[in-house]
């Protein structure tokens, strides 16, 4: 898959709650930070998946609208506006970085 369509995949299983396929598409040692502080969210795919399990999914109005992509290389910047959070849609900004054939790192920006 090309990192258009490996972005785009874990963006499909978001938006079914389907945690095994989204977590399909990261790396084991996959590292989220915050932009531009760097603060680690998460350094292993395990913790990712277990955060995204209880404090997403279970959400039943959950759900990514893509609002724009940039793609250069293997990098990839998404645009997204994310409702089903709170009262109001959460606009969010999120790079990925493809490592082979999975997201290695992940940087978010809100």
């Amino acid at each position: 898959m090309t990192p258009q369509q490996l972005t785009q995949a874990q963006l499909d299983a978001y938006n079914r709650h389907d945690i095994n396929a989204f977590m399909d598409n990261y790396a084991e040692d996959v590292l989220v930070r915050l932009f531009p502080s760097n603060q680690v969210l998460f350094s292993n795919s395990a913790d990712m998946a277990t955060y995204y399990a209880k404090n997403r999914f279970n959400l039943p109005n959950l759900h990514a609208q893509l609002v724009e992509r940039l793609v250069q290389g293997n990098i990839v910047i998404d645009k997204e506006l994310v409702t089903g959070l709170g009262s109001e849609p959460v606009s969010v900004i999120a790079m990925y970085e493809v490592v082979g054939t999975k997201i290695k790192n992940v940087w978010f920006i809100q």
